[in-house]
């Protein structure tokens, strides 16, 4: 046999094992701020429909973005996972995003739910709306954001406290929408009519009005749904405001591909397919959050608690706002 003949078989052969053993090794690693039981089974589905594994590490979304600005180049991080925009933003303010290149999230998620530079993009949607006593409240009170500071709900309205990032995202949509003026006249009304002091989370607020501390609050509607899991005979009902105007605030949770990914195609593909409509639906039945792709319908979600129009403002704004709404509460003494 040609010598030359079996050193290049040889050659061959060792590529191939060499490519086999590479591509055995290409696991995508993602740090994600939402906790495991919710991101698992996206990336159990993903691994089952492309061979692509998935690597998942959690902690606090700010503690992970400061460990992969630490890590730099030599991060194991190839997507980076969070909740609200102001978040995402605040990650791509920090340099830790690569713009991704993708028609398929072009296609699949709205503009208004991406950054304009393509830094990251929404994969679930969270609508933060009005919810109220139907024993004390007709819905026919009801009407927008901006309403909940009329002199009508004095000592009627609960909040969650302004430190969370759901509030700040809210109120820097305010500022957008209605200038700083305008915006810090709202939450000026809004800390006149509290009943209580705002409460640390959701379902306090919720507790609160069924208890008759106060009629109505404001709300993510999945904990809305979790509540009424617990407490099914509650008067309570959520409201759309500014349905003629601006329409229902709505936030995202969301990811981008990291600077220094060593796995960027696999990154991509990873995200894409959370786009996509299998993915979408699986974040509908794990925690009631709508779909970012607007082709894949929320049945469910509708018929249980209506249809809206949200809100259009690019979300980057949540990010950009967000010192301002700050400041503003705090002038404003919104706790």
């Amino acid at each position: 046999m040609n010598k030359g003949f079996i050193k290049n078989l040889f050659t061959l052969c060792a590529i191939v094992i060499s490519f086999n053993s590479f591509s055995s090794d290409k696991e995508i690693t993602v740090y994600s701020s939402r906790t495991a039981h919710l991101i698992e089974p996206l990336l159990d589905a993903f691994t089952k429909d492309t061979g692509i594994k998935a690597k998942l590490l959690t902690g606090d979304g700010n503690a992970l973005i400061e460990r992969i600005k630490l890590e730099g180049e030599s991060t194991h991080a190839d997507i980076f996972m969070t909740v609200d925009a102001g978040n995402l933003w605040y990650a791509g303010s920090q340099d830790i995003f690569q713009p991704m290149k993708s028609e398929t999230v072009i296609s699949n998620i709205p503009n208004h739910l991406r950054d304009p530079e393509d830094l990251w993009t929404g994969l679930s949607v969270r609508a933060r709306t009005i919810v109220y006593s139907t024993e004390r409240v007709n819905a026919d009170e009801l009407s927008t954001y901006e309403d909940l500071a009329s002199k009508k709900w004095k000592r009627r309205l609960c909040l969650r406290t302004s430190k969370k990032i759901y509030n700040k995202s809210l109120v820097a949509s305010l500022i957008h929408h209605l200038g700083e003026e305008g915006a810090g006249k709202v939450v000026e009304g809004w800390v006149n009519n509290l009943a209580t002091s705002p409460h640390s989370k959701d379902s306090k607020v919720m507790e609160a009005i069924i208890s008759g501390q106060c009629d109505v609050g404001i709300v993510n509607t999945y904990y809305y749904l979790d509540q009424m899991k617990k407490t099914p005979n509650a008067q309570l009902k959520l409201f759309w405001p500014n349905q003629k105007t601006t329409g229902v605030h709505v936030n995202i949770s969301g990811a981008g591909i990291v600077k220094h990914s060593k796995h960027i195609k696999e990154s991509q593909k990873l995200i894409d397919y959370l786009t996509g409509i299998k993915a979408q639906q699986i974040y509908m039945s794990l925690n009631s959050e709508y779909p970012a792709n607007p082709n894949v319908k929320s049945v469910s979600l509708d018929r249980e608690l209506g249809t809206f129009n949200q809100d259009k403002m690019n979300l980057s704004q949540t990010g950009i706002l967000q010192s301002e709404a700050v400041k503003l509460m705090q002038r404003k003494k919104y706790k």
